[in-house]
C-alpha cells in the first residue's frame, strides 16, 4: 500500500482496493518505561479531517499518560480474558476458579470473544449477552454471569487497558418460566415433615441425619459436609460453622457473615448423638481411628466423609419416594421433577421461619446471610406478609369497633 503524505504531519493518504481514498495516521512516539521508540497507527477513515480527530485524541490520551490505553486498543475480550484468569487464578478458592471459568469457556467467550474491549458498548452488550442468556437461564442465573463479566471489566480498569465500566447499569426483562421454576424451590411445612418422615423410613442413618440437621438449621450443603464433631456443641444445643468441603477439599466457609454458631432444635441434637454413636463404631470396624476433628457425615460403605454429589440423587430417591414430585412436559414426553433441591431446604428454612414472623436480622444471622440478602432472595415472600399485615391491622380495628358498638 502507498502513503502519500499531506498537509497535516503524522496524517497520510492511499487507495484501497476499491481504488477509494482513504486517510490514516501514523504517529511516533517514546515509551516512556523502556525509553524504546513504538510507532502507533490507523487505517480507514474516510476523510482527512476524521483521521486528524482521531490523532488528536491519541496525543491526548499520551499526555494523559494514558499509555496502556493506546497500546491494547486492539486487544479482544476473548484475550483480556485469558489474561484476566491466567492472572489472578491462583489467587481465588477452587470454586470461584471453576465458576469463572466456565462462565468464560461457556457463556462469554462465544457471545462476546470476538468484540475489541474497548469498543463493546453497553447496549450492544445487553443485545449479544443479557438477551441471549435470558433465553436460557434463569434471571439469578443471568445476573450472576453479568455480575462475574462486571468483575473482569473492573479488572481491564484497574490495569488501565479501560478507562471506566460501561455495563454498571444494565436492564434485565423476567422470563417468567424461570422465575416459577426458582420461587418454588422450597417445601412447605407439611412436605418438609413428609420428606423428612421418608428419609428416616427408607434411608441409612448418614442420609437422614444430614437432611434433618440441614433442614433444622438452613446451613448449605458444603457446610454440613465440613462438620467435624468438635463443632457439634451438645452441652448447648449450638452447631458452629467454620468450614465447607465438597469433592475439591475442606477450605474457609463463602463468605465472613458464613462463620456463625446456630442455636440447634433437641429434636436434631438427640438424633446426632444417636449418630455419633454409630459413626464411632462403624470406624472402629474400618480401622479408622475417631476423635473429634473427624468429620461428621461418613459413608457406611466406607466410613470415610460423604461426597456432595452423591447427596443430589440421594435427596431425589427421597423426594421421588415421598412424591414430591412435579410432572413437567418436555419435548412432548412427560418428565418427573423433584420439588426441591438441597439449596432448596435452605430456602425452605428461611421461608417458614419469615410466615411465622421471625426477624429477618436474625434470619440473616442464621443463614450467615445479610439482611440485605434476605430482602433481595426473599422479596416475594416478605412482600405477601405485608399484605398480610395490612389485612391484621384493618381486621383488629374492626374488631375494636364492633365491640364499641355492643
Amino acid at each position: 500500500m502507498e502513503l502519500h503524505k499531506t498537509k497535516e504531519q503524522h496524517i497520510y493518504y492511499y487507495f484501497n482496493a476499491a481504488k477509494e481514498k482513504c486517510f490514516m495516521y501514523r504517529y511516533r512516539y517514546t515509551d516512556e518505561i523502556t525509553g524504546k521508540q513504538k510507532e502507533k497507527k490507523k487505517i480507514g477513515f474516510k476523510t482527512e479531517k476524521a483521521a486528524l480527530k482521531a490523532l488528536l485524541e491519541l496525543k491526548a490520551t499520551m499526555l494523559r499518560g494514558e499509555t496502556k490505553l493506546i497500546e491494547n486498543d486492539n486487544l479482544t475480550i476473548s484475550q483480556w480474558l485469558d489474561t484476566w484468569y491466567e492472572t489472578n487464578a491462583h489467587k481465588w478458592k477452587a470454586t470461584t476458579r471453576k465458576q469463572r471459568e466456565m462462565a468464560i469457556r461457556l457463556n462469554m467467550k462465544p457471545l462476546l470473544g470476538h468484540y475489541k474491549l474497548q469498543k463493546l458498548d453497553r447496549l450492544t452488550y445487553q443485545k449479544v449477552y443479557i438477551r441471549e442468556l435470558e433465553k436460557t437461564y434463569k434471571s439469578s442465573t443471568v445476573k450472576l454471569l453479568h455480575n462475574l463479566f462486571k468483575i473482569a471489566i473492573n479488572a481491564a480498569v484497574e490495569e488501565e487497558i479501560l478507562q471506566r465500566n460501561r455495563f454498571t447499569k444494565v436492564s434485565f426483562t423476567t422470563n417468567e418460566e424461570h422465575e416459577v421454576e426458582e420461587i418454588e424451590n422450597y417445601l412447605t411445612p407439611a412436605e418438609l415433615k413428609l420428606m423428612l418422615e421418608t428419609a428416616k423410613q427408607t434411608e441409612h442413618i448418614t442420609n437422614y441425619s444430614f437432611l434433618l440437621t440441614i433442614a433444622y438449621t438452613g446451613m448449605r450443603r458444603g457446610e454440613a459436609c465440613g462438620l467435624q464433631w468438635k463443632n457439634i456443641d451438645f452441652k448447648n444445643n449450638t452447631i458452629t460453622v467454620e468450614r465447607t468441603r465438597d469433592n475439591k477439599g475442606a477450605r474457609p466457609p463463602k463468605t465472613k457473615n458464613s462463620y456463625r454458631t446456630i442455636l440447634v432444635d433437641e429434636l436434631v441434637m438427640a438424633q446426632l448423638k444417636k449418630y455419633q454413636t454409630w459413626c464411632k463404631q462403624i470406624m472402629l470396624a474400618f480401622g479408622i481411628r475417631y476423635s473429634e476433628n473427624s468429620f461428621v457425615f461418613i459413608s457406611y460403605q466406607t466410613a470415610e466423609p460423604i461426597t456432595d454429589s452423591g447427596l443430589l440423587y440421594m435427596l431425589r430417591r427421597v423426594l421421588e419416594a415421598a412424591g414430591l414430585v412435579n410432572i413437567v412436559e418436555e419435548n412432548g414426553k412427560e418428565k418427573v421433577i423433584p420439588k426441591c433441591t438441597l439449596h432448596g431446604l435452605r430456602h425452605t428454612h428461611a421461608t417458614i421461619l419469615l410466615n411465622n414472623g421471625q426477624n429477618v436480622k436474625v434470619i440473616a444471622e442464621r443463614l450467615g446471610n445479610t439482611p440485605a440478602m434476605i430482602y433481595e432472595i426473599y422479596g416475594h415472600v416478605l412482600k405477601e406478609l405485608e399484605q398480610e399485615s395490612v389485612a391484621v391491622f384493618s381486621n383488629s380495628l374492626d374488631a375494636n369497633r364492633a365491640t364499641s358498638r355492643a
